[in-house]
């Protein structure tokens, strides 16, 4: 019998709570605040913190940090505006640090 195999998903490190499918992968060429990051198209089971401002490597972008929804961990963050239009691509995409989230059914 065939062994049934589900989706390749990213879970939170501190808890294992699924946030992320692989597949809404963007981008792995993403810095984040500690280090490696990925650019997600849609992510899941997290909450959006405030917008604020930010001053990020590629211009002044407003950013909403994300949080696992069961353990309220810091993941990453949301881009809500990009203010130059080369960056634009980016609203309502997500950022996920590498070092914040592990893979599952890999």
């Amino acid at each position: 019998m065939a062994e049934l195999v589900g989706p390749r998903l990213y879970s939170c490190c501190k808890c294992g709570n699924n946030v992320a499918l692989h597949d809404d992968i963007i981008s792995k060429a993403f810095q984040g605040r500690h280090g490696r990051a990925f650019l997600f198209s849609h992510s899941m089971n997290v909450s959006v913190g405030p917008k604020e401002d930010r001053q990020l490597m590629t211009g002044l972008h407003t950013v909403a940090d994300i949080y696992c929804c069961d353990c309220r961990e810091v993941l990453g963050w949301k881009y809500e505006r990009a203010y130059e239009e080369t960056q634009k691509y980016k609203e309502g995409k997500f950022i996920f640090e590498k070092s914040k989230i592990v893979k599952e059914n890999w």
